[in-house]
């Protein structure tokens, strides 16, 4: 799978997974690594044979979360990942942080040819989630939400947050 480069978004491979089947696909900040992290790639890992983890890049985690975040650059967060026993590749999604419609995570995702796409319940981008797996032909699968764990929470000092980390 080459590294694609797209009109709004592109990607650049960390761990290139090995195997085939189906293949799931989670994209995120993932910034401080959590259990909330965890459960969450093990429950989407369920849902199919290979699990590909997109890593969004530092700019535009920080204009989504604000000036502080990340609190770890985009390698690093693909570094902790790729040593996860549920995940089987990572990549880093690059472009305008403006660039978030769901045509333009198709262009990036299309050349993958996933057959999950899998995010946490209360995802702020749930509806474009949605519809770029419905565009792609995928599944879209809202795994549950880990009470009291998010990375902004626990940024803040609190456990309890219902939001996307």
């Amino acid at each position: 799978m080459p590294d694609s480069p797209r009109a709004g978004l592109h990607l650049s491979w960390y761990a290139h997974a090995s195997g085939a089947g189906r293949l799931v696909v989670v994209t995120g900040a993932f910034d401080v690594l959590h259990v909330g992290h965890l459960r969450f790639l093990q429950s989407a890992r369920a849902t199919g044979d290979l699990l590909l983890v997109g890593v969004e890049a530092d700019n535009r985690v920080a204009a989504w979360k604000g000036p502080e975040r990340p609190v770890n650059t985009g390698v690093e967060r693909a570094e902790m990942l790729a040593a996860l026993r549920p995940v089987d590749g990572v990549f880093l999604v690059q472009g305008d942080p403006d660039v978030k419609e769901p045509e333009a995570y198709v262009d990036l995702l299309r050349p993958l040819d996933p057959a999950v796409l899998a995010f946490t319940q209360g995802d702020p981008f749930a509806k474009e989630k949605h519809s770029s797996a419905r565009l792609l032909g995928a599944a879209a699968v809202e795994v549950p939400l880990v009470p009291e764990r998010s990375t902004s929470a626990l940024l803040n000092g609190r456990r309890s947050v219902p939001t996307a980390g």
